[in-house]
């Protein structure tokens, strides 16, 4: 999962060709700071056309993991099926970072195209990374699930997420309590996408004890489902969340994904960050 920025443009906003141009040139100069980098592939993901798609393919190659890996999230949130094979190039790439793989095979699924199925079946037999085989899970569920409700995917998923995300699984049933949306998320021998269900669930219920449910699934044995529960905190800003994720940022065991997601929601929370907190995070040498 990427930027804690995901609204989804439904405009197709456009931009004089001179913007348009500074902002692709802005994302793949690297000798820019990584913040303007990821400020112009912030506004790139609400563009449509060649110019911005192609900048967004040619940064899921970047030497910087966190970039690579939110140019590939981007392109899923576009829903744009031209990117397919590019994105198929990078799931297949071994010797890119799981985080890179990850997010490509999250964006396939966002898409939704029955014709990823096969690439996603590949990748979930063969990828050695565990955490990008069970997002090719999830991605296979969802375009399960769009196929058999007939869902047009280039609306029905994002327009039920309040915050404009295109999540990796349609929240679970309104009508759940929070007591039963907790205990499939907390359940290790559920499924991933039942569980991941759940935690969308909670997360536009956006109470309290759903709140509370969602921080106690950070103890999860799950790296992908950890990152995603510090994403889904960072999208409630709730400060409730913040000693929990403070503790997952400090704690140099923990996967990097997971505590990239962690620091991502702190400054989305806007708590401060200190330095000997994030000191050993760095997903472009791990």
């Amino acid at each position: 999962m990427g930027s804690l920025d995901d609204s989804v443009s439904s405009s197709g906003s456009s931009l004089p060709n001179n913007m348009e141009k500074f902002l692709c040139d802005r994302l793949l100069d690297t000798t820019q700071p990584i913040s303007e980098r990821f400020r112009a592939l912030f506004s790139l993901r609400n563009l449509k056309g060649t110019s911005p798609r192609n900048a967004l393919i040619q940064a899921t190659r970047d030497s910087s993991n966190l970039l690579a890996h939110e140019a590939a999230f981007a392109l899923g949130q576009m829903q744009d099926a031209e990117a397919i094979p590019a994105l198929e190039v990078v799931l297949n790439d071994v010797s890119l970072h799981p985080i890179v793989r990850h997010e490509a095979a999250e964006a396939l699924g966002a898409i939704g195209l029955e014709s990823n199925i096969p690439l996603l079946k590949n990748s979930l037999v063969l990828d050695p990374a565990q955490e990008v085989r069970e997002t090719c899970e999830l991605a296979l569920q969802r375009i399960e699930e769009l196929k058999s409700s007939g869902s047009d995917d280039k609306s029905t998923m994002a327009e039920k997420s309040p915050f404009l995300s295109v999540d990796p699984a349609a929240a679970a049933s309104s009508h759940s309590s929070v007591d039963n949306l907790r205990e499939v998320l907390l359940d290790e021998e559920r499924g991933m996408y039942e569980r991941y269900s759940a935690l969308f669930a909670l997360r536009n219920n956006g109470g309290e004890e759903a709140v509370s449910a969602i921080i106690a699934s950070l103890g999860s044995k799950s790296a992908l489902l950890k990152h995603e529960v510090a994403y889904v905190l960072g999208q409630l800003q709730n400060k409730a969340a913040s000693a929990a994720l403070s503790n997952v940022l400090r704690n140099v065991d923990e996967h990097p994904m997971v505590r990239h997601e962690a620091a991502e929601a702190l400054g989305s929370i806007a708590v401060p960050l200190h330095a000997n907190s994030c000191g050993a995070l760095d997903l472009d040498k791990t």
